[in-house]
């Protein structure tokens, strides 16, 4: 549908009053996802509000820093309802079991390290709910990711967000270019996480200073194995810690314990050398460590690749960008060289230690701020 030209466009870049744009945004409970509902509701949007119960609320309650559930469900309903706008709690607690909670437990079995929270956002939010927001007749969705969307010269682009400690892309590369065109993120030009504070203190929001969830949801004080043990029981099966030379050194409670260059709480103590675990070696169930050295990589296969760029990913015969193997890593220059037209041999031109298969390797232009997709690491 062509724009009306005469009519200039909103803030959300419809061209059309606020009043007559309706907007779903996805309200986990917490101040960003409420900060943006109260915004764009002050503004005159026709906002609605929907919260997905994602997990067993019941035994959150008590959870402070749990995403969807429980208290934040609560926390949620209450903006909507003193700030006036509806909202909605839709119960999807079985495809976020099927869609992520599950992956995340065979990924840890397979010696992976996985991170659920990108499939959240692809399968959950960016899929599922979208769709909603659609049936819901919603002229866009808007969430309280700190990331930025911008109109190129080829449509929609998504850049890192204005507050470098706050960027989210890492966790939102998977973004497709048709979830774009309907997506919004109103916090990514935001210079601080105290500007959205600021913002939910002037909207009178009870959630101002509410804490920032610290842990994977479904994953309580980060003990992620007592959660893959409950999902997969057995799954702890002990083993051997083995040097890379081929000495075993001591045993281990379960691989599943273990990630790649982890070197606390090995157990095996009063050697020379500090030793980092280098390799799961789940089929023999064992630990493979040995030096700092072993852990540096250059070349990262990558496989499920988004392509957010202007041109065909395949077509060009490698594309000089910078990227992200952790999320807490700063961009490093790579040359991303593709095998078919979602998989491809990254080179790190500077080698990094500790690239993990199941973590995500996210393509940034170099120099600049545009996300230009990523895939997921794996081991070759």
């Amino acid at each position: 549908m062509a724009l009306d030209t005469d009519t200039p466009l909103n803030s959300l870049g419809f061209a059309k009053p606020p009043a007559q744009t309706r907007v779903v945004v996805a309200m986990s409970g917490g101040v960003d996802s409420s900060v943006v509902a109260a915004q764009l509701a002050s503004e005159g949007y026709d906002v609605v509000g929907v919260t997905l119960q994602l997990y067993d609320h019941g035994a959150a309650l008590a959870r402070k820093g749990a995403c969807c559930a429980g208290r934040d469900i609560h926390d949620a309903r209450r903006v909507a309802e003193e700030t006036g706008f509806p909202h909605y709690v839709l119960d999807y607690e079985s495809v976020f079991r099927d869609a992520v909670i599950d992956e995340f437990a065979d990924s840890y079995l397979a010696g992976a390290t996985p991170v659920p929270c990108i499939r959240c956002n692809e399968r959950v939010k960016f899929r599922d709910l979208l769709e909603t927001a659609r049936d819901l007749e919603a002229d866009c969705m808007a969430t309280g990711h700190y990331i930025q969307r911008r109109t190129g010269a080829h449509g929609p682009e998504l850049h890192r967000a204005a507050d470098s400690a706050r960027d989210q892309s890492y966790f939102l590369f998977s973004t497709t270019p048709e979830q774009l065109e309907y997506l919004r993120f109103p916090l990514g030009h935001l210079e601080s996480k105290d500007a959205t504070r600021a913002l939910a203190a002037r909207h009178g929001l009870q959630v101002a200073d509410k804490p920032d969830s610290q842990d994977i949801c479904f994953v309580p004080n980060g003990d992620y194995a007592a959660v893959i043990e409950k999902l997969r029981p057995g799954a702890a099966e002990p083993g051997e810690i083995v040097h890379a030379d081929g000495r075993v050194l001591g045993a281990h409670r379960g691989v599943i314990h273990y990630t790649v260059g982890q070197r606390r709480g090995l157990g095996i103590g009063g050697l020379s050398e500090p030793l980092y675990v280098v390799r799961l070696d789940v089929e023999n169930r064992r630990v493979i460590v040995g030096p700092k050295e072993m852990l540096a990589t250059r070349i990262v296969p990558v496989r499920e690749i988004n392509w957010l760029g202007d041109t065909p990913f395949a077509e060009a015969g490698e594309h000089h960008v910078s990227v992200k193997v952790r999320s807490t890593r700063a961009p490093g220059e790579a040359i991303v060289r593709p095998t078919s037209a979602t998989a491809a041999r990254v080179e790190l031109l500077t080698p990094e230690e500790g690239v993990s298969p199941g973590q995500a390797c996210v393509f940034y232009e170099t120099g600049g701020t545009r996300v230009l997709g990523g895939g997921w690491i794996w081991s070759g």
